[in-house]
């Protein structure tokens, strides 16, 4: 038995690198081809009135720091409203000062309630039933827009058919030594879930930077579904409502909304065990697919390292760890640039492997460990 196990390691690993290719190539290759449009037509040929929504818990400080980017955006139609949801900050105060200064805000205020819970898609529902705009588009308060065209480049992706736009979020570039991971971490999350949508396979999107219609909204009664889970505002919604017809999306780098990732180990911890938990409820077709590359991932440097172990010829092992960094370097190269992480290239083939552990011990944590809320 013993002098079959290095041909069974062998054939095993060689497995786990053919769906970790397929995944390279037949996914996130789509992204690298695709180039989003360069100009904006001044004025746009149709415009698409629409309402940025942003829900708003104690970000007091956030807010007059982010916000004015929001308010002064380069286009002709559109209104801002920022849910309070149950600050017990100085939010409220800051936000009489900011909608003096802007007309096109307006707040709507929520409140603790004895009866039941809020949570941020009550918020959330809230602030699209306050909107006057058939277009939502929606951010965070400690979120802010790379340019004045962000809402131009998101609205420019509707049309007859386009219900939902997913955008992109990155987080700024930071000294600690989480935020090369966080910021991998995200990108790569990025290129699977943009790759995917350009597939017709689309599964999910960040409320960071994300947009759809009321309509879809409330035609599918908006998060009723899944009101009992804390997170899932933005990736559940989009899960349950976008098809291959009716989602885009948008990745000019004047599209995407920046923030800072968390600079300690608990809060990047508290955030994913969030975020990690609702994938559990993806559909069945999406878990499959996620689960899939997550596993054969983790489980290609978990055979790398045993047949380097128990095999007296390891050049075979090491010649597909050298194909797989090779063959990433140089889709990725191009996608990374794509997405503003040029800089977070060099780490792939160290980040590659903790991103892999990563998934596996997340996706466990977020399948029995729940979150009783959102912030």
């Amino acid at each position: 038995m013993e002098a079959y196990l290095p041909e069974a390691l062998l054939a095993l690993l060689s497995l786990c690198f053919i769906a970790q290719q397929y995944y390279l190539f037949y996914y996130h290759s789509r992204l690298y081809s695709y180039q989003p449009a360069e100009k904006i037509r001044k004025p746009p040929k149709h415009i698409v009135p629409v309402s940025v929504i942003i829900s708003a818990r104690n970000e007091a400080k956030n807010l007059p720091e982010n916000l004015p980017f929001v308010l002064e955006q380069d286009y002709p139609d559109f209104e801002v409203v920022v849910v309070n949801d149950c600050s017990f900050d100085e939010s409220e105060e800051v936000l009489k000062e900011l909608c003096a200064k802007y007309p096109l805000l307006k707040v709507v205020n929520v409140t603790e309630h004895d009866r039941f819970k809020t949570g941020k898609k009550f918020a959330l529902t809230m602030g699209i039933k306050a909107a006057k705009n058939e277009h939502l588009l929606f951010t965070d308060a400690d979120c802010r827009p790379a340019s004045a065209n962000w809402i131009s480049r998101m609205m420019a992706n509707f049309d007859k058919q386009t219900e939902i736009v997913l955008g992109y979020s990155p987080y700024y570039a930071a000294g600690n030594f989480l935020n090369p991971f966080i910021r991998f971490e995200t990108l790569r999350t990025a290129i699977n879930y943009l790759s995917a949508s350009l597939a017709g396979n689309p599964y999910m999107g960040i409320g960071r930077n994300l947009a759809y219609t009321k309509t879809l909204f409330f035609r599918n009664k908006g998060f009723a579904s899944h009101m009992h889970i804390i997170s899932g505002d933005d990736d559940l919604f989009v899960n349950e409502n976008a098809t291959a017809d009716n989602t885009a999306i948008e990745i000019h780098p004047e599209a995407f909304t920046y923030s800072s990732a968390k600079s300690t180990f608990s809060a990047f911890y508290r955030q994913k065990r969030r975020h990690m938990g609702v994938g559990k409820l993806y559909r069945n077709k999406h878990r499959r697919m996620l689960s899939f590359d997550a596993l054969s991932g983790f489980l290609f440097y978990v055979l790398f390292v045993l047949c380097l172990l128990f095999t007296k010829w390891p050049l075979p092992a090491l010649g597909l760890l050298v194909i797989r960094i090779i063959s990433q370097l140089i889709l990725y190269y191009k996608i990374f640039r794509k997405l503003d992480g040029r800089s977070l290239i060099w780490y792939l083939p160290f980040f590659d492997l903790v991103y892999y552990v990563y998934l596996n011990i997340f996706g466990l944590i977020g399948t029995f460990i729940k979150t009783t809320q959102w912030k």
